[in-house]
């Protein structure tokens, strides 16, 4: 095997494993939900049911997003993996039994749907993050273009396949083959010998990171504009989504293999989007593409609006897969690229508990409105709004402006220097950096501690301040706190290179070959 070859991912036994299962589970997602959607129609023709069928399937991820983070962050990856697929395995199981058995009420179903989406909730950030683990970091980009690759031959499977199989033996069936395929997940979850990385530092407590993981949000501002863009998408994209279902049974006259078709159709768009996307993000960048794609795909809803027949709405959906899978990548890419490692799922579980929200509460909207205004008139109104959103914060918001930021440890902090053995729980801990700084330069110095400031309190200081030395004019001491002697241990190993060049900058104005001076000093017990 040649150098090359090794370096890609399918070249890694666990990966290729888990890559072939996944998209034979996603396969039977996709079936899943083209099934729940179909036997909603049939146990309810309240547009609000339908769209709460969505509503389901979003909303645990809304709720247990940032605690799978967290957990994926701190405790055994594999075991967490594969406890959240055997949940996902009994509940579909479940559903299975009772539609077989004739028991399902639009109230079961949701609630067995949205139990698989706490199974789907607990997995998705842990899923993300253990590619690290499972192949070499130059494959690790192919990785997640082949993690895209597989959602998108799952879309453009398991819509087609649930909708025949629905026609052939009804719903029950597609549930079975739902839980069915979750066992080679479950099976290759359960052969992996995973190595745990080794940690110098121990490992955070469960609320601790929590907070830590909101922190970073806070104030990180690459992160923060892929979460508002996101949600700024999602809100009113998501009226397709929950009203594809009625549009396809009662406005078109489909059968579940004709909503089968629909949704091969968004399959395969999606596919040619993917194909697409490389040769698009150099010429348009992803703040461009972001912009085409919500435009284009609130075009995708006008005609869908105006959709009479099989042949225009196939069309409409295959350019509606296309502008998803271009918005989906440029936004977990650009999630991706905001978050170091050490906060890495925390980070993406915020992104999904975005988007995740996003789309219950876009749901839940829309379908309301639909049932007091209509089908048709609702996506005319939602296409609207994606429209003036989009512009708006494409504006305000532009993606990509922080491609340059190196996220690497730069781990040039030096040990703190103590006389004595620190416990890790002493503190809180109250580190001071005294600066000789030009008066004339006061003013620039000072503007430009206030990025000093978002980088501290990011990484675990909760107070911070900047003083001016009233008997020697020109001795500032930048101050902050921080609640225990981990916690600042932790600061050193969480300063990325980024960070480096803008503390270089910082300390480009303080006078004298000596480095600012640093105390460490503990509160006493």
């Amino acid at each position: 095997m040649s150098e090359t070859e090794s370096q890609h991912p399918l070249a890694s036994p666990v990966f290729r494993a888990l890559w072939i299962a996944t998209v034979v589970s996603n396969i039977g997602t996709w079936m899943h939900d083209v099934g729940a959607g179909w036997l909603m129609t049939s146990l309810s023709a309240d547009p609000l049911m339908v769209a709460l069928v969505q509503a389901a399937t979003t909303l645990p991820m809304f709720l247990l997003a940032l605690p799978a983070g967290a957990l994926a962050d701190i405790v055994d990856r594999r075991q967490l993996l594969l406890g959240a697929q055997l949940f996902g395995l009994a509940a579909a199981a479940l559903l299975a039994t009772a539609t077989l058995l004739g028991l399902t009420t639009p109230w079961l179903l949701l609630g067995f749907t949205g139990a698989l989406a706490i199974g789907a909730a607990l997995s998705a950030p842990v899923f993300q993050a253990i590619v690290s683990e499972l192949v070499p970091p130059p494959a690790l980009r192919q990785a997640v273009a082949l993690n895209s690759l597989g959602i998108n031959i799952a879309r453009a499977i398991g819509p087609a396949l649930g909708g025949g199989v629905i026609a052939l033996s009804g719903p029950g069936a597609v549930f079975a083959l739902n839980a069915l395929s979750v066992i080679g997940v479950v099976v290759v979850l359960a052969r992996w010998r995973r190595q745990a990385p080794t940690q110098q530092l121990p490992a955070e407590h469960f609320i601790g990171a929590l907070r830590a993981g909101l922190r970073y949000a806070l104030r990180a501002p690459a992160l923060q504009t892929v979460l508002v863009r996101a949600i700024g998408f999602f809100l009113f994209a998501s009226a397709l989504w929950a009203l594809l279902p009625i549009i396809a049974r009662r406005d078109l006259g489909l059968g579940p293999a004709g909503y089968g078709g629909l949704l091969t159709f968004m399959g395969l768009g999606a596919i040619v989007g993917a194909l697409l996307l490389p040769r698009l993000q150099g010429r348009l960048g992803a703040n461009g593409i972001t912009i085409g794609a919500s435009l284009l795909l609130a075009a995708t809803m006008i005609a869908l609006a105006h959709s009479h027949g099989f042949g225009l709405a196939a069309v409409a959906l295959a350019f509606c897969g296309l502008a998803w899978i271009a918005m989906m990548a440029s936004l977990n890419g650009g999630a991706q690229a905001s978050a170091p490692s050490w906060v890495k799922a925390r980070s993406l579980a915020i992104y999904l508990l975005a988007f995740q929200g996003a789309m219950t509460a876009g749901s839940t909207l829309w379908g309301i409105l639909a049932s007091r205004i209509g089908i048709a008139p609702t996506l005319m109104v939602a296409a609207m709004a994606l429209i003036v959103a989009t512009l708006l914060l494409a504006w305000r918001f532009p993606l990509g402006k922080d491609v340059a930021l190196d996220l690497h440890p730069s781990m040039h902090w030096p040990a703190p220097v103590v006389g004595r053995e620190v416990q890790h729980d002493s503190g809180p801990v109250l580190v001071t950096i005294e600066y000789r700084i030009d008066p004339v330069a006061m003013s620039d110095f000072a503007h430009a501690m206030q990025t000093m400031r978002r980088i501290r309190k990011r990484d675990g200081a909760i107070n911070w301040g900047l003083y001016e030395d009233a008997a020697e004019p020109g001795v500032m001491l930048e101050a902050f706190v921080v609640e225990s002697w981990l916690e600042h241990l932790r600061q050193h190993d969480r300063v990325t290179e980024t960070d480096r060049v803008y503390q270089e900058a910082v300390r480009a104005f303080h006078l004298g070959d000596e480095p600012p001076r640093v105390r460490h000093l503990i509160a006493p017990r």
